[in-house]
């Protein structure tokens, strides 16, 4: 839509989704990727991905007078929200995330340095050194898995018994329905197959949700041509599914190609449906 109403180009503050066929459609319809917002000339637009940025990114932008689309997944922004709301009352943060993630650097980055201490295991709970055992809250990323999350909160509900969680679980519906699928399906499946990007922290996820529920082989496969063939000789039946920024037509590719090599009969395993929906920023809503 921002290509739509303004033209080429439209700068793209990081990947906009961690899906490589995505982001080279976008580039090919003259979406320029960049790391920095000093990489952006001051009279084109600019989109903030959906993982999130810290404020000193829009921040940076309104001094510049730049046009700029936060497209931050509404499930982000909550955690930001709850961050920011612990903040005013005086707690300090704990995330659990993974370094370095545009998510992570992006919540961590609502609030002031030293507001936010990351852990990424269950041993990293009892490294930390806190402010105050008694003024705590955590947060998570939105992508991880849900049963290592369990553990991680766990480990810091036993070290720090007032720690206040978030009202509802911060890792986003969309993780943990394809994961909920997959440990329906690994045990059924002689192989399973996650579509998915290898920088997507989601789709690794399903990788190793699989494995543990019982799947002898999971792999990730960008696209159908990542398919190992021999790794898959005599299988019976595969699973597919899929990283949550992955689009259908990558999916139904590597279902088409298993009609290459075998005779195939597809099923749906359907662990609940997904009826939610989020509006456009306001600023492209009048998109022509």
């Amino acid at each position: 839509m921002a290509l739509q109403k303004w033209g080429a180009p439209v700068y793209v503050r990081h990947e906009i989704v961690h899906n490589k066929f995505v982001v080279d459609s976008l580039r090919d319809q003259g979406a320029i990727f960049v790391q920095d917002l000093d990489q952006c000339p001051d009279d084109r637009p600019v989109i903030f991905s959906a993982h999130g940025v810290p404020k000193s990114v829009p921040n940076a932008a309104q001094a510049r007078n730049m046009i700029f689309v936060d497209a931050t997944c509404p499930l982000v922004s909550k955690v930001h929200i709850e961050a920011d709301r612990h903040n005013q009352n005086g707690l300090q943060m704990i995330m659990i995330g993974h370094d370095g993630h545009p998510e992570t650097v992006g919540t961590m980055g609502q609030l002031p340095e030293g507001e936010v201490l990351l852990v990424e295991t269950e041993a990293d709970v009892a490294l930390i050194k806190v402010r105050d055992a008694g003024q705590l809250a955590y947060i998570t990323q939105t992508t991880l898995s849900v049963d290592d999350t369990a553990g991680i909160v766990a480990a810091l509900q036993n070290r720090f018994p007032k720690i206040i969680g978030p009202h509802k679980e911060d890792i986003c519906y969309a993780t943990t329905n394809r994961q909920e699928a997959v440990k329906a399906i690994a045990p059924l499946s002689d192989a399973l197959l996650v579509v998915g990007a290898p920088n997507s922290s989601n789709s690794k996820r399903l990788v190793e949700v699989a494995s543990r529920a019982g799947c002898s082989y999971a792999q990730l496969v960008q696209r159908a041509t990542d398919i190992d063939w021999r790794a898959l000789h005599g299988i019976k039946s595969v699973g597919i599914t899929a990283g949550a920024s992955a689009p259908d037509v990558l999916i139904q590719e590597v279902v088409n190609a298993f009609s290459d090599y075998y005779n195939v009969s597809v099923k749906t395993v359907e662990t609940t449906k997904e009826n939610v929906s989020f509006k456009v920023p306001r600023v492209l809503r009048d998109a022509k």
